[in-house]
């Protein structure tokens, strides 16, 4: 049986800070399994990679004989989350919101054990609010002290428009943990403000403060941006296993490490030691092959990942793709790039004719595919490896 040190220095495994650390040292000494919380707003239908940061670490705490409270803002979803935002976010409407929770709730079980799964709804008990209710919930947070958070206050000094119910949005999550009696509130780095109000709240309803764990945000594909739909540089739970496959295999070396570190449930000393195998000459290529193999068989099985891993090897080693390929980001703004002005600008052809001949000629690949249509458009968020000819290759992403 771990220590409680040992079972403390698991919990911290990743994260970015715990607040406080005492008050989790001294809630693990409690003969009871803990209330653990974490509240995902269904603002898309489908959770990708970045989430399961999350989703990974209350299986951790599953795993350990606590209860997970996972907390569907569908509430706080119609509000939309201010959260490093420059401008007041649409909400979203009830339909989209209860569609997208419904796919959530058919996602986290690829993870979380159901029978230690707890899923609440914060429309629960706000929907019961009354007017005066969520007067008397506002009267408890001082606006001074909302201004403090980092978004609010750069668009206040700006003279950027704030509406009032974005200042609604931290104090009903606030709220959500003082209405669930939540020990333990996991969230990302941009949530800290809002995790903190719940700490606050709950000392002023008479409950003990949670502990707070702050995750650090998964940075997508383009190794720069955190992993988003909206950016295109995400890979969804839900991907097909060739698809999710071949985009665990576009990390780059580099980041390969922080995906281990945030997305294995590996130890760490064995990370470690693939760490060594590189050091040493090992291909990263192969290290990175077990880490796709088993993000693909834990979403998907083990045959799948097999299968895909196959398909893989097919596609591209054996059509001599290089292993260090350049990686170039070009930009887009607003707008979908046209396929000969990607392949022009990335260097890959000389000019624009250049690359609708080779189109032509069968000679342009994206993934391994061969492109046939000159007029395709790329989105912004597209990353992918692009081949001309046999021997020119380039990662992409198209920003």
């Amino acid at each position: 049986m771990p220590s409680p040190q040992e079972t403390l220095d698991h919990i911290k495994r990743g994260s970015l800070e715990l607040l406080l650390e005492q008050d989790m040292a001294d809630k693990l000494k409690e003969a009871r399994p803990l209330r653990i919380k974490a509240g995902f707003d269904p603002t898309a239908p489908d959770l990708h990679l970045g989430h399961t940061v999350l989703i990974n670490k209350l299986r951790q705490f599953q795993d350990l004989g606590h209860e997970v409270l996972f907390l569907i803002g569908d509430f706080t979803g119609m509000i939309g989350d201010p959260t490093g935002k420059s401008a007041t976010r649409p909400p979203l409407t009830r339909e989209q919101v209860i569609e997208n929770a419904r796919t959530y709730e058919e996602q986290i079980f690829k993870i979380l054990a159901p029978e230690k799964t707890l899923v609440m709804f914060n429309s629960s008990w706000m929907n019961a609010m009354s007017a005066v209710d969520l007067i008397q919930l506002a009267a408890r947070y001082p606006v001074a002290r909302m201004l403090e958070r980092d978004d609010f206050h750069k668009r206040y000094n700006s003279g950027q428009s704030i509406a009032i119910h974005e200042f609604l949005y931290p104090l009903v999550q606030g709220y959500d943990s003082v209405a669930m009696k939540a020990d333990v509130e996991l969230g990302g780095s941009d949530q800290k403000f809002n995790l903190l109000v719940g700490r606050e709240l709950q000392r002023q309803y008479g409950q003990k403060p949670q502990a707070v764990l702050i995750m650090p945000l998964l940075e997508g594909l383009d190794g720069v941006q955190k992993m988003s739909k909206s950016l295109g540089n995400y890979i969804g739970i839900t991907d097909a296993p060739q698809d999710m496959f071949g985009k665990l295999m576009s990390v780059s070396d580099s980041l390969m490490w922080r995906y281990f570190e945030l997305l294995s449930f590996r130890s760490m000393s064995e990370i470690e030691g693939f760490r060594a195998q590189t050091a040493a000459g090992a291909n990263p290529r192969d290290i990175k092959f077990l880490l796709a193999e088993e993000i693909v068989g834990r979403f998907h099985s083990a045959q799948a990942a097999i299968s895909a891993k196959e398909d893989f090897i097919a596609r591209f080693q054996k059509g001599a793709i290089p292993e260090d390929l350049p990686e170039v980001a070009l930009e887009a703004g607003n707008t979908a790039m046209a396929i000969a002005n990607v392949l022009k600008d990335a260097g890959l052809v000389g000019s624009t004719s250049d690359a609708l001949r080779m189109i032509k000629q069968g000679g342009v690949r994206i993934d391994g595919e061969k492109v046939s249509d000159t007029r395709l458009l790329l989105a912004t968020g597209t990353h992918a490896v692009f081949q001309v000819g046999k021997r020119k290759f380039a990662r992409i992403h198209i920003k």
